[in-house]
């Protein structure tokens, strides 16, 4: 849904305009300018929305709860609820869910249609403001607002929400973060979201009888790998960060030897697996990384 500022000086200037240019008429500019400042202009200041008011389709409301994967076990948050389609179409696939919107009319409309499908326990619509939201404990963020206000919350959805935890967009993306995954739905946009481990940093560890070494830098979920082995410098191929998970492969052309790894980011720890093929010997162990301290 959507529920950013229209400003009362852009709606009088505007309406302004189209008196001079429609009449001409210097008296009547004067008096149509008296009534804008003294009549609408404190009406539109006492609507302090962020966003206009648009409900999202049923049809793109099921793409985007499909592709974030909501189900039992899932709490989602919906930024700028409106009518409550969002959260109510969660509840119904078993996930607890909140909507938050800062118009009264609309948490009221909500509250009358979750109470008519029967989830009055399972749903809570909140009055607030999405830039005020606790999301920390959300595993899926969903969002019809504007480009602007995604940019706004773009921070907070990367500092606040667990790596792992899905973010879906109706029609607007985040810049330079670009989506992991992206869907038309007749004219309207999905944009989806999985928010990354933090990986950047010096990560060492030791498996397969040699030390690596590897120097991550990272770009939201792009990662640019340098891997060594002893002195060896490792091509690298394939980096993936999807959430926690994280794989990559490493190639030493000079031992003709290629290393899959695969593994788990929790804070400065990486564990997983690693598939080791040389020359037709293949074999598996389990690897565990560290990264350097204050290193991230």
């Amino acid at each position: 849904m959507k529920t950013i500022p229209v400003t009362g000086k852009f709606l009088h200037y505007t309406l302004l305009l189209s008196v001079v240019l429609v009449n001409g008429r210097v008296a009547h500019q004067v008096f149509l300018c008296a009534v804008i400042f003294g009549f609408l202009l404190p009406v539109v200041q006492a609507q302090p929305f962020d966003v206009p008011y648009v409900p999202t389709t049923f049809e793109v409301v099921d793409k985007m709860l499909e592709v974030a994967g909501v189900g039992p076990g899932d709490y989602l948050i919906d930024l700028g609820s409106g009518d409550g389609r969002i959260v109510i179409a969660a509840a119904l696939k078993g996930a607890y869910s909140h909507g938050v919107d800062i118009n009264p009319v609309r948490i009221r409309e909500a509250n009358e249609n979750a109470k008519r499908a029967g989830l009055n326990e399972q749903v809570v619509f909140v009055e607030g403001n999405i830039f005020e939201t606790d999301i920390s404990h959300a595993s899926v963020v969903t969002m019809y607002l504007l480009s602007s206000v995604n940019l706004k919350l773009r921070s907070t959805l990367l500092e606040k929400l667990k790596p792992g935890s899905r973010v879906v967009s109706h029609d607007f993306d985040m810049k330079e973060w670009n989506p992991d995954k992206f869907f038309m739905v007749n004219e309207d946009r999905v944009y989806f979201w999985i928010i990354p481990a933090r990986v950047r940093g010096q990560w060492k560890w030791k498996t397969a009888n040699r030390e690596f070494s590897m120097l991550a830098r990272q770009e939201f979920q792009e990662l640019d790998l340098k891997i060594s082995a002893g002195n060896t410098e490792l091509a690298v191929e394939k980096p993936v960060l999807a959430g926690e998970r994280i794989s990559f492969r490493a190639i030493d052309q000079t031992g003709k030897v290629s290393y899959n790894f695969s593994g788990h980011v929790d804070g400065k720890i990486i564990t997983g697996t690693v598939q080791i093929h040389q020359q037709g010997v293949k074999a598996m162990e389990d690897w565990k990384a560290e990264r350097k301290e204050n290193d991230e």
